[in-house]
């Protein structure tokens, strides 16, 4: 009875919405489709894969071919496992629908499936996951000296209880074109980068899996900008690129 709730609750939400949030009814009707995968990592592919069409309507890249395929035709048969934590992950991703803008939004999606990658063990608290080493300063090529770091508000502030709180945050940047000392990859790709007066952001888990960065210039070439996002998260703009990556200050 429980599913058959589920499987509702996309028609529920989208007869209260204006029809340009299209893409979004679509990802999550789709979402809900997956609850007949009895396997919860394919499940959770499954459930990436749905919202390809968000990624669509923003131009971004396409979700992982399998992983739209899942989405298109899920496997049925079997028990599906781990339902407490498919219905935690759903709920979530429900309360997104009302987040303005598909970019936020779909953020917000990314962000709700990260109970089930803890409960398979894809993610763990960033304080359990070692620092890379820091790579050795670049040499400048001019003698000019670098542009002074210009800070223009506080450093990150930490999580809030309740589903909503911090969804909204102030869009005032906390860093703006703050050129790069150094920037390393760890082993699931996630970067990590400090910045010339010394913070160090790292690249959020959920963040590597539709956005991995493929940096390979050096790093005296590169600005960035951090701003606040939707959750208490924060969006790392590096300067003549487009699109934004999730991140949070680790030092």
């Amino acid at each position: 009875m429980r599913h058959f709730l589920w499987l509702l609750a996309p028609a529920i939400l989208a007869w209260g919405l204006p029809a340009q949030a299209r893409p979004r009814d679509d990802a999550l009707s789709g979402a809900f489709r997956c609850a007949v995968v009895a396997d919860s990592r394919a499940w959770l592919d499954c459930y990436y894969g749905a919202a390809q069409p968000v990624r669509a309507s923003l131009g971004m890249a396409p979700a992982l071919a399998a992983q739209v395929r899942l989405a298109a035709s899920p496997p049925a048969g079997g028990q599906p496992r781990d339902e407490a934590v498919r219905d935690e992950v759903m709920s979530a991703a429900a309360n997104c629908i009302r987040v303005a803008g598909d970019r936020p939004w779909l953020d917000c999606y990314y962000a709700a499936a990260l109970p089930m990658r803890v409960q398979l063990g894809l993610a763990a608290p960033s304080a359990a996951r070692p620092a890379p080493a820091p790579m050795p300063a670049p040499r400048m090529a001019s003698a000019a000296p670098p542009p002074a770091p210009v800070r223009t508000g506080p450093p990150p502030m930490p999580r809030t209880a309740g589903l909503f709180a911090g969804m909204f945050n102030d869009v005032k940047p906390v860093v703006r074109s703050m050129p790069v000392q150094t920037y390393s990859f760890d082993k699931a790709g996630g970067f990590t980068v400090t910045l010339a007066d010394g913070e160090v952001w790292r690249q959020l888990p959920e963040d590597e899996v539709y956005h991995p960065a493929r940096w390979r210039k050096d790093p005296s070439q590169m600005q960035v900008t951090i701003s606040p996002g939707v959750m208490h998260t924060f969006n790392m703009k590096v300067d003549n690129e487009s699109g934004n990556y999730k991140v949070k200050r680790i030092r």
